[in-house]
């Protein structure tokens, strides 16, 4: 592919990706007017190809270079198979993105990317078009939207931790792990311990201690040892919680992923020596903003007991 000689100025954006059902094109609409209020261009970019229902307006869309509905009666491919081909071919026709993209500089961009798990964890194609995406000066974080209410099992937080590691050494991209819909956080079972646990995923033997009074996971005690103890070794995952009607919480997100892509630093941002010296260090402490977020939205084992009382 030909490099065009003339520097093109730099682009920021994020790159939404996370599981079926995480909330990644909600996300990216209320995050598209939250940034709008804020006096950002921005710009939502569809790389969904199964996206046939847009909850909002959509700047650029994958399904004018091919559908997932398509490449399944043409090809006789499954979803997920029919996917894989579809990131495949938005990679050998990474020019007409590039050139769609043109249109779009000096936008914010949030590109919607699909929810199938393998394409970040194992599979190239979109890898590749996101190393396209660097070359051509677009510097992006990768917001990677999880369920909160895993939280409240064990072995499937387990599982999202290792899902997170996996795709933050494969994507290559500053990454931000997302908490999803706290509002919905314990709507199917109560956390077992402080919500900054999960956000800062602090020490694990203790959820394989809880995960070991079930009968059904205790014969699988090893194992989980084993993945916790991969997982904190690596020592990268870390959460922040959201909820997208909550402007604070919104506000969050944003100064974090705006410190991962770089948009802080940049010129139309104003900067502090604080700022820029708290995210160097990475002093930027968020333990009193997810106590607020945790009085919020998870009911106290204190007021449990209270409201029991007051029953009886």
């Amino acid at each position: 592919m030909a490099e065009d000689s003339r520097p093109s100025s730099l682009a920021f954006g994020q790159v939404v990706i996370g599981p079926p059902g995480s909330g990644k094109s909600t996300y990216c609409q209320a995050m598209r007017e939250f940034l709008a209020r804020l006096g950002r261009s921005v710009a939502v970019v569809n790389l969904d190809p199964a996206n046939e229902t847009l909850p909002g307006p959509c700047a650029l869309d994958i399904g004018e270079l091919v559908t997932l509905p398509d490449v399944m009666d043409s090809l006789g491919l499954g979803p997920n198979g029919g996917l894989l081909y579809c990131m495949e071919y938005l990679e050998a026709n990474a020019d007409w993105l590039r050139e769609r993209l043109r249109g779009l500089r000096g936008h914010y961009l949030l590109f919607d990317c699909p929810g199938q798990v393998e394409l970040y964890t194992h599979h190239q194609a979109l890898k590749n078009v996101l190393a396209q995406l660097a070359k051509w000066n677009f510097r992006l974080a990768a917001v990677h939207l999880v369920d909160s209410h895993y939280c409240t099992d064990p072995g499937k937080f387990i599982s999202v931790l290792c899902t997170s590691l996996s795709t933050m050494l494969h994507v290559e991209l500053p990454h931000v792990n997302v908490l999803s819909k706290m509002d919905l956080i314990e709507h199917y079972g109560k956390l077992a311990f402080n919500l900054d646990y999960y956000t800062e995923v602090l020490d694990l033997s203790y959820l394989v201690d809880h995960l070991a009074s079930d009968p059904f996971f205790r014969n699988f005690r090893r194992l989980n040892e084993k993945l916790v103890e991969v997982i904190e070794d690596y020592s990268l995952v870390s959460f922040v919680p959201l909820n997208v009607q909550d402007k604070q919480s919104m506000r969050q997100v944003l100064q974090t992923v705006d410190k991962a892509n770089g948009y802080s630093f940049g010129e139309r941002e104003q900067r502090s020596l604080e700022a820029l010296m708290s995210a160097a260090v990475g002093a930027d402490f968020h333990f009193s903003s997810t106590l607020a977020v945790q009085e919020k939205y998870v009911q106290s084992q204190d007021k449990a007991v209270e409201e029991e009382v007051m029953d009886l």
